[in-house]
């Protein structure tokens, strides 16, 4: 993830309502025109960030605490901070739209540069698993969603209406395999065992859209929701590798198999 964050870009803290969890992410695009130049020089991207922020807070209609999106994404791949985690968006149309979702733009528009890049959407990607990791559920939205506009775009949207698929090319970068948390052994999963590697585990099942965690409380210890989440991991594995396991075979506790591939960063077992 390349974050340009509220410090690097010269911001105070967010004045916007707190707000820890939501249903989901919803998904923007400027909807006026933006300039082609943006692909050029990152800079113009940072240039045009602040112009954002700069306008809502001039917006004396709106009224806006600060810039309204929890995050933008630009052409070059770059996440760019505005109200960040745990904060209300003022993005979404209403005030129960603003409550149920988060919002993330991206810096194309209505004319000139529509067409978001690969970059772009694994950018967009990296901040709805970052919201996440911080209380958003699994929906991925457009601003029409729920709302009269045809924000976030034609190409957007249709990319949202997809899944959101993170392009080919823009996976986080992963550890060398030495650095992954080796498999413990089947005694180590009871329920209650605490150890940070619970945690990193808690954070990585939310990382990879298996969330089926209730609260973030006590997350160093093997509960309920490591469960959930854990199975839920198993079903999206065998899916995609087409494993064709079935019953006992997708139940906790973890095997070495989808625990290897979960690839949880290294730590000491306690």
């Amino acid at each position: 993830m390349k974050l340009v964050t509220r410090r690097q870009l010269g911001w105070p803290a967010s004045a916007a309502p707190t707000q820890t969890s939501t249903k989901g992410v919803k998904v923007h695009y400027e909807g006026t025109a933006v300039s082609a130049d943006l692909l050029k020089d990152h800079a113009r991207c940072l240039a045009e960030w602040q112009a954002i922020r700069k306008s809502h807070l001039a917006n004396v209609r709106e009224n806006y605490s600060d810039v309204a999106y929890n995050y933008a994404a630009c052409p070059h791949g770059f996440l760019l901070e505005g109200r960040g985690i745990g904060k209300r968006t003022g993005a979404n149309g209403d005030q129960p739209l603003n409550v149920a979702h988060y919002a993330i733009v991206g810096l194309v528009g209505s004319e000139g540069l529509t067409q978001p890049t690969d970059a772009m959407l694994g950018a967009i990607r990296d901040g709805i698993e970052l919201l996440r990791q911080h209380g958003a559920g699994d929906e991925i939205l457009g601003h029409r969603d729920g709302y009269a506009t045809s924000c976030p775009g034609g190409p957007l949207y249709a990319w949202v209406k997809k899944g959101a698929p993170r392009p080919k090319g823009t996976e986080p970068a992963q550890l060398p395999a030495q650095q992954y948390e080796p498999f413990p052994g089947a005694a180590w999963f009871s329920m209650g065992h605490k150890s940070p590697v619970v945690a990193r585990m808690h954070d990585r099942l939310v990382a990879v859209s298996c969330n089926r965690y209730k609260s973030s409380a006590n997350k160093d210890t093997i509960g309920s929701g490591d469960v959930a989440s854990y199975e839920a991991w198993m079903a999206k594995y065998n899916r995609d590798h087409k494993k064709g396991w079935s019953g006992s075979a997708l139940k906790w506790p973890p095997g070495k198999e989808t625990w290897d591939a979960l690839h949880i960063p290294k730590g000491s077992l306690h």
